[in-house]
């Protein structure tokens, strides 16, 4: 079965759209590296499209409406955008769904502590990372520091050119004959991504000021002049350890984009943009940016979270009035595209691979009936009456699209939040972009992928 390149198909001006929407998606990528800054991004483009607040809505008393714009964003980690449908919520809605955080090191809450005269942020991996790739790069500080006043300092340092960068030390290869002889999983531990942040002492012309521990004391002198931070602030801060620059473009023709936190900003934003473009359709359409999904999708913010199902019990609330059986119908009647990254086939790897069954650069986006592992485990296997329809929704409009799974059997695999929404009765299917690099500090996507991807995602919101 044969699958066409999409850059094949490109006129000169449509290539000149592909390569103007991946400019976007760069910038927002290369300032959005936290859940936390995503949805602050996207709730501020989203109220200049005409959202508002359904918090707000409901607080008024208006009764909503066709074509009314809406968003609800849950402790800033978490963002749900709605825009009313012609037919009655309980008719169900087309919902994109994708995830907006990123493997990455998060430092701990007591993170810094001084060893021979240098000062070093202890900190804890998040998803699935291999640990040796975060060794010997620019690293830079995204997050947030909450005082016990309850006000909020936002930390950014690192990407700007006159910032100073972080980093993770290694072993250099002079002495390095015992780690070289390690498993990859071994070679860099767990606890040694140790972020190293000074080592001037304070200086100090009063004995009694000098400081047994001069060098970290010189480091929380910098935080609280320059933050005011202290260090106790660290027990109430949440802050992420990321690759510090920009994305950029890959490659001599420039068809790819390098980047950190592909995965899954690479669905996100496209499904950000498809809802904004796609406007007031037959069914309500949604978007839902989540959290949490590299760790589980687990507490208040992640997909098993019961956000979602408030958000949509409030829609019927001020459309006429809630009840658990029209909640349920809306419920079963959803079509969602649960939107993540697939692996890539990269030659390199290719024992890995089954090349009938995997996803490749420029042949658009990418369906995976399933995922999971070891039998499918895990995964929510949608069903083929429901693939029969995209496909046809795709093909209609000249998607470029292709199925995947993610590797060779018994191989490995992963999940997505698709299983979480088909618990509600809902048809689902996991989509996305394919990913080269996966959870790595740089991550390589097509560009073509990207585009098609947003092409998809619109046409699934108006006719689904």
């Amino acid at each position: 079965m044969e699958r066409k390149n999409a850059w094949k198909k490109y006129s000169k001006e449509q290539k000149e759209e592909v390569f103007a929407f991946a400019e976007a998606y760069k910038d927002f990528i290369s300032r959005c590296k936290t859940e936390r800054e995503c949805v602050a991004e996207l709730t501020i483009r989203a109220k200049e499209a005409g959202f508002e607040d359904l918090n707000e809505v409901t607080a008024s008393g208006r009764q909503i409406k066709t074509g009314d714009k809406l968003y609800v964003e849950n402790m800033g980690k978490t963002l749900a955008l709605f825009v009313i449908g012609r037919q009655p919520l309980e008719k169900g809605m087309n919902i994109l769904g994708a995830h907006i955080d990123s493997p990455r090191l998060d430092l701990k809450q007591v993170p810094l502590y001084e060893d021979t005269e240098l000062a070093m942020l202890d900190t804890h991996y998040y998803g699935g990372v291999k640990k040796y790739q975060w060794v010997a790069l620019p690293l830079a500080l995204h997050g947030v520091v909450v005082k016990k006043d309850g006000s909020k300092i936002n930390i950014n340092i690192g990407e700007q050119e006159d910032d100073p960068v972080f980093g993770i030390s290694d072993l250099l290869v002079h002495l390095a004959s015992e780690q070289l002889d390690k498993k990859a999983a071994k070679v860099i531990e767990g606890e040694n991504l140790d972020v190293l942040v000074g080592s001037i002492p304070f200086d100090s012309k009063e004995e009694k000021d000098k400081a047994k521990e001069a060098v970290k004391t010189n480091v929380l002198n910098i935080l609280k002049e320059q933050y005011n931070i202290e260090e106790e602030d660290f027990l109430s801060a949440e802050i992420e350890v990321v690759p510090a620059g920009k994305a950029r473009d890959y490659g001599l023709d420039r068809s790819m984009v390098m980047g950190y936190g592909h995965d899954d900003r690479v669905c996100a934003y496209p499904s950000f943009a498809a809802i904004l473009e796609a406007g007031a359709c037959e069914k309500t359409s949604a978007c839902l940016l989540v959290d949490k999904e590299e760790i589980g999708s687990v507490g208040a913010t992640g997909m098993q979270s019961k956000f979602f199902s408030y958000a949509v019990a409030e829609l019927f609330e001020a459309m006429g009035g809630y009840s658990q059986v029209s909640f349920n119908r809306c419920m079963t009647n959803c079509k969602v595209l649960s939107s993540d990254v697939s692996a890539a086939y990269d030659p390199l790897y290719a024992s890995v691979m089954e090349k009938r069954n995997c996803a490749y650069f420029g042949n658009g986006l990418v369906f995976n009936k399933y995922t999971g592992s070891r039998g499918k485990s895990g995964s929510n296997d949608a069903n083929p009456e429901y693939m029969a329809l995209l496909r046809r929704i795709m093909e209609d409009n000249g998607v470029s699209f292709q199925t995947s799974e993610l590797g060779k059997v018994d191989q490995g695999g992963g999940g997505t939040i698709a299983y979480i929404l088909a618990n509600y009765n809902m048809s689902v299917i996991d989509s996305g972009v394919a990913v080269l690099n996966m959870h790595a500090p740089w991550e390589i996507i097509s560009k073509a992928d990207l585009y098609e991807a947003k092409l998809g995602y619109t046409v699934f919101l108006r006719e689904a």
